[in-house]
């Protein structure tokens, strides 16, 4: 049965007049500890936009864009037994999130079934209230899986993660599609409180289903109308492969942060096989001292050490992407991002950031700048 947008809306705004908490807990049903988390994001964007109107309102010219980015509600279970369950719901986009059932065989080996997000994207596993950046990576956006439908088995130990995944379609109906699988490989040499080094390999391989595949994406602006770089249709493709590196270094309030993938599409015939690229490095520095959490191969941002003053970030990231290959093309595009972040006691969250970016597809240069904020409450 599909839920209702506006009912669900309705249940996150009324979690904002309680008291501040990591989670809600409902009651213990057959054995089961069930809670109640939300997210809620607006975001505001102003583009000095340069060919392109990325504002896409040609009419008056405004050159702003304000909207409620996200309106998340989630179910948790934990019980019975080694069993832990989700149901999660964006009301904003009108889709299910994490929706799926788990078993915990040991401390390390979990099995999984259901919508989760698939292995193969270090800054799409980690929570979305907790990333570094407004807009999340270019290489994420373009060649993240995000979540599907499917069955995972995961193990790991202290300093390693092994996860493999067989999935097909979203779980809501018309979204993303094709079933592959995919697997990632983590290894933590250094992990200690305040000290972490980490590296990372992912792969996925999966149908294109229609036959065919476009691969394009925004100048890391979420709610920019345009995409500067775009493949346009690749006809008579038959499957997409994405092989992806990734590290973390951690000293204390600081952490440096990278990813980089490359995708193939497989074409029947002519013309021939597609290839792109996009990557990412990143620097955060936690102003007020504080260091970050990690666990099962993902980065974690810790509470403020001091609520009621919160924890301050500083955040700089360069981008690139390369969608020119042989006759396709689709463009290149580079950007920085500079940004701060205010976590202020254990549920608001203020962003700002100014994005420069650098452009050119089919000879056209196109250099827009936008500055982005966004105003988040989670619990």
């Amino acid at each position: 049965m599909k839920l209702a947008p506006k009912l669900l809306a309705a249940a996150v705004l009324a979690a904002l007049s309680t008291p501040a908490l990591a989670e809600i807990t409902i009651d213990v049903v057959g054995g089961s500890e069930v809670s109640f988390e939300g997210l809620v994001q607006f975001d505001y964007n102003d583009f000095d936009s340069d060919v392109v109107n990325l504002n896409g309102d040609i009419l008056d010219g405004d050159s702003a864009d304000n909207e409620l980015r996200r309106a998340e509600i989630v179910l948790k279970g934990k019980g019975p037994g080694m069993f832990n369950w989700v149901v999660g719901y964006d009301a904003k986009a009108d889709k299910f999130l994490d929706t799926n059932v788990n078993y915990r065989f040991s401390g390390s080996t979990v099995l999984t079934v259901g919508q989760y997000k698939q292995p193969n994207s270090l800054e799409e596993l980690s929570s979305t209230k907790n990333n570094d950046f407004i807009s999340k990576a270019m290489v994420t956006n373009t060649f993240g899986i995000a979540r599907r439908l499917g069955v995972a088995l995961g193990t790991g130990g202290d300093t390693w993660t092994l996860t493999g995944s067989v999935f097909g379609r979203e779980l809501t109906r018309n979204l993303a599609h094709g079933s592959g699988y995919g697997a990632r490989f983590t290894w933590a040499p250094i992990n200690e409180s305040g000290r972490l080094f980490h590296l990372g390999l992912s792969a996925v391989d999966y149908d294109t289903d229609a036959d065919t595949v476009r691969i394009r994406t925004r100048p890391q602006a979420d709610l920019a109308s345009a995409r500067l770089v775009d493949t346009g249709n690749l006809t008579n493709t038959d499957r997409q492969q994405t092989l992806g590196v990734e590290g973390i270094w951690v000293q204390g309030p600081f952490k440096l942060q990278a990813e980089y993938m490359q995708s193939t599409v497989d074409r029947y015939s002519s013309p021939e096989d597609f290839t792109g690229s996009s990557g990412y490095v990143s620097g955060v520095w936690n102003v007020t001292g504080e260091t970050w959490g990690y666990k099962n191969g993902v980065i974690a941002t810790n509470l403020p050490d001091e609520p009621a003053s919160g924890m301050w970030q500083l955040g700089l990231r360069y981008d690139t992407i390369d969608l020119d290959d042989g006759t396709v093309l689709g463009g290149q595009m580079d950007s920085w991002t500079a940004g701060v972040n205010w976590y202020w006691r254990s549920n608001t969250k203020f962003s700002l950031n100014y994005v420069a970016v650098e452009s050119e597809r089919r000879g056209v240069q196109d250099d827009p700048n936008i500055l982005e904020a966004r105003v988040q409450f989670y619990w």
